[in-house]
Parts: structure tokens; C-alpha cells; sequence
């Protein structure tokens, strides 16, 4: 018996003695049992060099950085949008001015499902959950006066991401801006709508191809552009386990990387540009090991497995937003704690930029005032709490390296399993993904139902009445704008240039060439969102999901 074994040997002897056993079992968030206690016998089997090393070292399970957050703080990016261009547009600089440093556009959903705001299926969605484009002028409209070349710029769009991409590289030319200048990501992870967001348009295979053409791209002309940000954000949002959210949004990475392979590319000349999107909750330990564990698996599969050379291959980089299915309407100003909590486990856990939510989201889109301390958060763990003062400083806690452990085999588990089933597209076509998220899903609400999960003011210290916490509203003239600049777009276009772009795009997209010269030349001509989609849904056709049972 080691020293070890006979320190832990004596503690638990102690503790049965005393009878001091607290009630259980104790679980995570996502139901994973927890031991009372963590020593160096729960590390054992971890060997430093080969699964921590120091930070910024192979497998970068300390962070991808040297010197962390000393070196460079995390970008505060927060996500916004709503309502016309020109109200987003003061919104943008308002976050500027509060200390914001990178913006993430959110779409509304008719932008977001390929559709323009005149079309019957966007009747009554405008602008309710972000923001309207349908041409290349909302576009201008949205970004202008903003510093395009020295800002990076996220936007939250799948299905149509081709688009609204070339839309912002357009725009941007047309002020002088050099597309090669231009600095961000386009989330474009068309996989995970199907796994659990479902705001996808055309079927797998189609959607997929769509992807790498922005990464062949982006590859070859716009090298400080991230292409794709491989999503687990909506995964968790849709309720699963931390260990899911992790093993499927590793699965569609890994899936993006072959498509682009077997298009031709070099792994070393687009993989440094992918980046992931990650779910904080409220465990904040096993949020920190999921970050860990992430880091460490991409590293090992992009090296071991698919024989990238370049170091920065290896590299994930990651932005994280908290969770918003964490935030309850009841008592919403204690969404700011559990916000707060979030942020926390994410930097610790050594994210790239972050976003935090507002505390009235359960009710709205976030008002200026819980903008603004959403930001405040950020800004007072950043500047006050100490915990950017040492690079990673909970490696090493046996706690934290046993759950690092335990998420990266749980994780491993899943990704053999969907490789078994011939890879990401087949096990979505068999519900699997649906069916495995189901049950976490219905686990949890359980846990909640029976009191045996507490969610302060929702099943436990409530408190009657509601909170005066004010509403976000939009301008009502908003829409009228905005569908008196589509007419516009519509009616003034050179019609013969318009109907000629179209068509070398739908001959492109037919003939699987890289379409993304003919989408900018498309929406330049005056092309939108809705018709280039449209032509897509007869190419393409649409997808109709298979439900899980």
C-alpha cells in the first residue's frame, strides 16, 4: 500500500467512525455521481507530461497559451442583435463604448431560415429574436461606422451562412476594406442544427458541401477568418449532458475536417482556422473539465489521428457563452449570480472570448441595462476577482484532473460509437443524436419535477409576484423601414445583371463548383437571402427531419 492509499485508508475509517456521511447521492448538473473526496489516488493513472504538461504544451490541456490571460484577456464578445439594422447598429456602438472589443451578430429567424421579410413565412417574426437581413444594404446599414479591419466580427447564421458571409465581405469592399483584412467567424455549423437546433434548410450532404466551400475559401483568401465555429452551444441549450455537448460537437469537427480533406485541402492550411462554440452551466467544475478535456481530444485527433503537422492545427480555440436555458423567469436578477458562476468556470476553464448573457433573457431580448452588466460581469473577473493572475490555476487539483479524465473517456465512448455507425450524417439520419439527448433532457426535468434538483425561485425560495425588470421593445417604425428598402433593392437592381448572377450560381452550385464567387457577385447584383435560398430549395431541395422514437 502506498502512502497514499494509507492516508486515504484512515480518512475514510474516520469519517464511517463519525458517522459523518452527508446525505446523497451527490451528482452534476448532468448527472455524473461525485465522490466525497479527491487525493492523489484518483490520479494515478494520469501521467503528467503525456495527458497535462504545462500550459501552452501538447496536449494543451492548460490552455493553449503560455502566459493565459497575462498575455492576452479573453475577447468580450457579446451577442446581439434585434429588431432593424439601423437599432442593432446603435446597439454595436454602445457596447463599443461599454467595453466591448468584439461584436456577434444574432439573426432573426426568418434570416436565419433562408426567407426575405416579405415572404408569408415571415409574417410576424421580424426582428423578435435578432436582427433583419435581406440584402446587401441592411448589410452596409448594420456595420456602418464600424471599424470593420480592426474589429473581429462573429455572426450566428447556419443554413444561409454562404450568404450573409458574402454579404460582409461585400460590404466591406465596397468601404475599401480589402476582404483579406477582415478578421471573425462565421458560425456555419450545419450539423448541430440537425443534431438539436433544427434550423436547417437543404438535406445533410448538400448542407455540408455548402460549409466547405466558405472553408476552401476562407483558406485561400481571407487568413484571418475563422470559417466555421463547430457549435456545442445549442446541443446543451437543447439538453443534453456536458459530456454529449462535448463528444457530438467533437464528432461534427472531426466530420467538417474529412469533407475538407476529400476536397482537396491541406489539413495544416485550414484547421488552424477552426474554431468551437461552447455551453457554460452552472456546475462549474464540470464545465472547467469539459473545456480541459476539449482541448486535449482535438489536440490528440488532429495529431495522432488525421497527421496535421503544424502545431497550431493542434489548437482549440474556443468562445463560450453562458447558458441561457439556465435563466428562470422567476426572480430574474438572480439570472446575474448564475451568470456571474458561468463566466467564472469558463475562463478558468480557458476560453478564447465570451459572452454573457443578460439577466432578463428568459423574458426578453436583453434590455440596455442588462447588456451592459452582463459586460460588467466579465469586466469585474476580469480586473478584480485574481483569477487571470496564474495561467490555469486549478491545474493540478485532483478533482479537476480525475473529471478532466473521466469526460475525455466518456467523450472517446460517444465518438466510437457514432464512427461505428458510419459517422455523423448516418447517425443523424437514425435519430440517434435526438434520442441520446431525450433522455438527458427528460433525466434532468425529473430531477426538477421531484425537488430532488433545486433551481432557486423555481422549485425552491419562491417568492411571490414578479420582479419590475424593464422589457426591451423595439422601434414600430423598424419594419417599415426596412420593407421600404427591400422594395427598394427589389425595384432598382439592374435586372438583367441580377438574373445573370442567379444563374452562374445555380450552374455553380449544380456543378459543385466552390459557389461562393457567384454568391458575391449574386448579392452585389442585388440578389437577397430569400432568393438565393430559394434557388438552393431547387437545387437542393429540403431537408424533413426523422424524429427519434
Amino acid at each position: 500500500m502506498t502512502n497514499e492509499d494509507r492516508l486515504r485508508q484512515q480518512y475514510d475509517d474516520a469519517v464511517r467512525a463519525e458517522g459523518a456521511e452527508l446525505p446523497g447521492p451527490f451528482h452534476t448538473v448532468s448527472g455524473r455521481p461525485i465522490d466525497r473526496l479527491y487525493d492523489a489516488t484518483d490520479v494515478a493513472d494520469i501521467d503528467y507530461e503525456r495527458d497535462i504538461n504545462v500550459p501552452g504544451a501538447y496536449p494543451f490541456t492548460r490552455g493553449i497559451h503560455k502566459t493565459g490571460y497575462r498575455g492576452k484577456p479573453w475577447t468580450i464578445r457579446m451577442f446581439s442583435g434585434f429588431g432593424s439594422v439601423e437599432e442593432t447598429n446603435k446597439r454595436y456602438r454602445d457596447l463599443l463604448a461599454a467595453g466591448n472589443n468584439g461584436l456577434s451578430v444574432a439573426f432573426d429567424m426568418p434570416t436565419l431560415m433562408g426567407y426575405d421579410h416579405d415572404d408569408p413565412w415571415a409574417q410576424g417574426e421580424f426582428g423578435s429574436g435578432g436582427v433583419a437581413v435581406d440584402s446587401l444594404a441592411d448589410m452596409e446599414i448594420l456595420f456602418r461606422d464600424l471599424p470593420l479591419d480592426e474589429l473581429t466580427t462573429s455572426m450566428t447564421i447556419n443554413g444561409p451562412a454562404p450568404v450573409l458571409y458574402a454579404m460582409f465581405v461585400a460590404a466591406a469592399e465596397k468601404r475599401g476594406i480589402a476582404r483579406a483584412a477582415l478578421a471573425g467567424t462565421l458560425q456555419n455549423d450545419i450539423l448541430k442544427e440537425f443534431i438539436s437546433q433544427n434550423e436547417f434548410i437543404f438535406p445533410p450532404k448538400d448542407s455540408v458541401r455548402l460549409v466547405v466551400d466558405t472553408i476552401e475559401f476562407a483558406t485561400r483568401e481571407m487568413p484571418k477568418w475563422n470559417p466555421i465555429s463547430v457549435s456545442g452551444y445549442h446541443i446543451r441549450e437543447a439538453g443534453s449532458t456536458s459530456a454529449q455537448e462535448l463528444a457530438f460537437t467533437l464528432a461534427n469537427g472531426l466530420e467538417y475536417v474529412r469533407w475538407a480533406l476529400e476536397r482537396g485541402l491541406d489539413i495544416d492550411d485550414f484547421a488552424p482556422r477552426i474554431s468551437f462554440f461552447f455551453n457554460c452551466h452552472n456546475d462549474l467544475f464540470e464545465e472547467i473539465a469539459k473545456f480541459r478535456a476539449a482541448r486535449r481530444i482535438w489536440a490528440r485527433m488532429m495529431r495522432e489521428k488525421l497527421g496535421a503537422k503544424n502545431p497550431r492545427s493542434w489548437l482549440m480555440r474556443f468562445h463560450t457563452q453562458t447558458s441561457g436555458v439556465s435563466l428562470t423567469a422567476q426572480q430574474p436578477e438572480v439570472n446575474l449570480i448564475r451568470v456571474a458562476i458561468q463566466a467564472l468556470a469558463a475562463v478558468l476553464g480557458g476560453t478564447q472570448s465570451l459572452h454573457t448573457d443578460g439577466m432578463d433573457e428568459a423574458l426578453a431580448l436583453p434590455s440596455d441595462k442588462a447588456a451592459t452588466l452582463a459586460v460588467r460581469t466579465q469586466q469585474v473577473i476580469l480586473h478584480e476577482s485574481g483569477v487571470v493572475n496564474t495561467v490555469d490555476p486549478l491545474g493540478g487539483s485532483y478533482f479537476v484532473e480525475r473529471l478532466t479524465s473521466d469526460m475525455e473517456a466518456d467523450a472517446l465512448r460517444y465518438l466510437a460509437q457514432i464512427d461505428a455507425m458510419g459517422g455523423v450524417i448516418p447517425a443523424i439520419e437514425s435519430g440517434f443524436f435526438h434520442r441520446e439527448i431525450i433522455e438527458a433532457s427528460a433525466r434532468f426535468q425529473r430531477e426538477v419535477e421531484s425537488g430532488e434538483r433545486v433551481i432557486v425561485g423555481v422549485n425552491a425560495y419562491q417568492q411571490a409576484g414578479l420582479d419590475d425588470v424593464p422589457i426591451l421593445r423595439m422601434d414600430t417604425e423598424g419594419r417599415d423601414r426596412h420593407m421600404a428598402r427591400l422594395r427598394a433593392t427589389k425595384a432598382d437592381r439592374d435586372q438583367t445583371a441580377w438574373a445573370a448572377a442567379l444563374s452562374r450560381l445555380e450552374s455553380a452550385s449544380r456543378a459543385q463548383e466552390n459557389t461562393m464567387p457567384y454568391i458575391i457577385e449574386a448579392v452585389t447584383a442585388g440578389a437577397t437571402v430569400g432568393e438565393i435560398c430559394g434557388l438552393w430549395r431547387r437545387v437542393f431541395g429540403e431537408y424533413k427531419e426523422v424524429m427519434a422514437v
